[in-house]
């Protein structure tokens, strides 16, 4: 049985296996057929704004259709907005159809269940399991129907809009947006203007290739650039799903996950409602943030990387904030999911309510200096060899308590990433350096 669920769902290269229209087909009766199992199912696809998603949408729609499931279609919609719709429509799953932060010429799939989480590792070896078995559709009296649903941004609005405290007000704001020319293109300026902000946008005209191309979370340097030129207060980048926030200051320095993760924890634990006094992160959190937030009194809990984890890990042991550096944060007391257009309005809240500037506010933490090498990979890499692991153990000794590295393979790219942290920035680099260096002649 081949394993396809990466750490957020199924994802590749349009064209190449598994992201292919057959495929795809073929994992919408899979999925469907497994809901199936506890009787009549209905569910609701989203996807973001790659030229590809027509194609993936068709195929899905089908497969759901051929298990006999119901289909409701939503068009070009965040991720973290499918989390929210699933339940509010009553679906016994929600369907992205969404590569995330990369590229146009790669997509994917993942799925919420009925509660708006990510699916349970035991339904995804089930589906595992069913694609393994030829594809054979129910009789014509079952097989499921699909319709439109015409108001779906507007109810998504308005539920974001409701996680945001009403008695602050943002009419004192200048923002830039930068919508990375993805699935918030059409929500982002309604949900900001409408609590009352002045809002200037960029990267919000997609056309099927330009999503995340120079723009949005994974590069902010044109919104650096727009909010120093605007004299904005903050700008605020998304990725192509919406699901990632990064941040950028009046003096356009870019405020990244872990740092936005602190303000919202360091704020909530001040009005006394970080929940169980917890903030979960990951092996990829930086040092200084670990430190920052100790040092205030809350614990810091370490999960592997990926939003499911951290989700996992909130669950666990109650709590309700916690995120990544590369800006999937979740506020468990606003959404069942990580979601950048929430998160971005917890932290104005919290400017608004503080009258500290997003840069002051991220002034009261200072992070290591870190050091971050992604090494392409054809194949395989062996991270357990015997060399690669004694030149890890001599790195690490001479990092010593002055800083950490990790070595990990992506969980959605055919990357290895190398990482070091280290107040010593000359010594982070070149242990990065020699880690890399190693990986790459193996």
């Amino acid at each position: 049985m081949s394993n396809f669920f990466g750490t957020d769902g199924i994802r590749g290269e349009v064209g190449k296996a598994p992201i292919t229209a057959d495929f795809l087909l073929k994992v919408g009766w899979a999925v469907g057929s497994v809901l199936r199992e506890s009787g009549s199912a209905s569910v609701i696809i989203g996807k973001d704004t790659r030229v590809s998603g027509y194609l993936f949408e068709s195929a899905l729609e089908a497969g759901f259709l051929s298990a006999g499931v119901n289909v409701g279609m939503l068009g070009p919609m965040p991720s973290p907005a499918i989390a929210y719709l699933t339940q509010a429509f009553g679906a016994t799953a929600g369907v992205v159809i969404s590569a995330s932060h990369n590229p146009y010429h790669d997509n994917g799939v993942k799925f919420f269940s009925s509660k708006g989480v990510k699916l349970s590792d035991d339904i995804q070896k089930a589906i595992e399991k069913k694609l393994s078995m030829p594809m054979v559709s129910v009789n014509s009296a079952t097989i499921g129907k699909a319709k439109r649903y015409g108001q779906a941004v507007g109810r998504y609005i308005e539920f974001c809009k409701s996680t945001f405290d009403k008695s602050c007000d943002l009419s004192n704001l200048k923002i830039v947006i930068d919508c990375a020319n993805g699935a918030t293109y059409h929500i982002a300026e309604d949900v900001f203007t409408e609590l009352g902000a002045s809002v200037t946008m960029i990267n919000n005209t997609p056309d099927g290739y330009n999503i995340n191309r120079e723009c949005g979370a994974t590069d902010t340097l044109h919104l650096q650039h727009e909010v120093i030129e605007n004299s904005a207060d903050l700008g605020i980048a998304f990725d192509g799903d919406g699901d990632r926030l990064i941040m950028v200051d009046h003096k356009g320095e870019k405020v990244d996950g872990d740092e936005l993760v602190f303000i919202i924890a360091n704020a909530w634990q001040k009005r006394g409602e970080l929940k169980s006094n917890t903030v979960v992160g990951t092996k990829m959190t930086n040092l200084g943030i670990r430190n920052a937030l100790t040092d205030n009194g809350m614990k810091f809990i370490e999960a592997d990387v990926g939003d499911r984890h951290v989700m996992n890990h909130l669950i666990k042991n109650k709590a309700i904030l916690g995120g990544e550096g590369s800006g999937h944060i979740i506020c468990l007391n606003k959404s069942t999911s990580g979601d950048a257009i929430i998160a971005a309005l917890q932290v104005l809240e919290i400017v608004a309510k503080s009258g500290q500037s997003l840069f002051d506010l991220k002034s009261e933490m200072t992070k290591y200096p870190q050091v971050l090498i992604n090494i392409k990979t054809e194949s395989k890499v062996n991270l357990n060899d015997s060399k690669l692991l004694e030149l890890i153990g001599t790195v690490e000794s001479k990092l010593s308590d002055k800083g950490r590295l990790l070595v990990r393979e992506s969980g959605t790219e055919p990357l290895v990433r190398v990482m070091v942290e280290c107040a010593d920035n000359a010594l982070a680099t070149e242990s990065a350096k020699q880690i890399s260096e190693a990986i790459q002649s193996m």
